[in-house]
């Protein structure tokens, strides 16, 4: 997956561990995903902000309990990334992809444990990190997956960080 790595994402991984900010930084990386997927969104931003709001709340739940489990900071984020382009995928929403559909398996395959643990599919991503009642629902689109996945980039499953000129991110 293409992945950065910066020294940012050491600092929010230490600053979810301390009690005074958490919250604020919590609330900082959902806000911060919500605007780039519904700047992404394009024409279905308005009625995508509530899921996203959703699901990114959960990815950080997904993301200390992978970290808690002992994954490195890089696989916890991907594991989120994954989960997120799985609930993508089930909703059609092709231009949000990171990796091609035909990839899917590859990456479940990747962390099938840590998946089955948590009763998280392809179908139903988030497994128990979901709220209890569900995710925000949001229209589909299946029909734009026949066409062009323009963020997605395959031939990644095996690495987590794409390889970069800039020395300050990390591969």
């Amino acid at each position: 997956m293409r992945l950065y790595q910066t020294w940012r994402n050491y600092v929010v991984q230490f600053a979810l561990d301390v009690p005074v900010v958490r919250s604020f930084v919590r609330d900082w990386l959902v806000d911060l995903h919500v605007d780039f997927f519904t700047a992404a969104s394009e024409r279905d931003a308005d009625a995508r902000e509530a899921r996203f709001r959703a699901l990114f709340d959960a990815s950080i739940d997904v993301y200390e309990c992978a970290l808690a489990e002992g994954y490195p900071e890089s696989h916890a984020r991907e594991i989120t990334h994954i989960q997120a382009a799985f609930d993508f995928y089930e909703h059609g929403w092709a231009e949000l992809l990171e990796f091609p559909p035909a990839e899917c398996e590859a990456y479940y395959e990747k962390y099938r444990d840590f998946f089955e643990r948590h009763g998280c599919t392809r179908e139903q991503p988030f497994g128990e990190f979901a709220p209890p009642t569900g995710l925000p629902s949001a229209p589909e689109t299946p029909a734009r997956l026949d066409g062009d996945y323009p963020i997605a980039e395959p031939g990644h499953v095996d690495g987590i960080y794409l390889h970069t000129e800039r020395e300050w991110l990390r591969e």
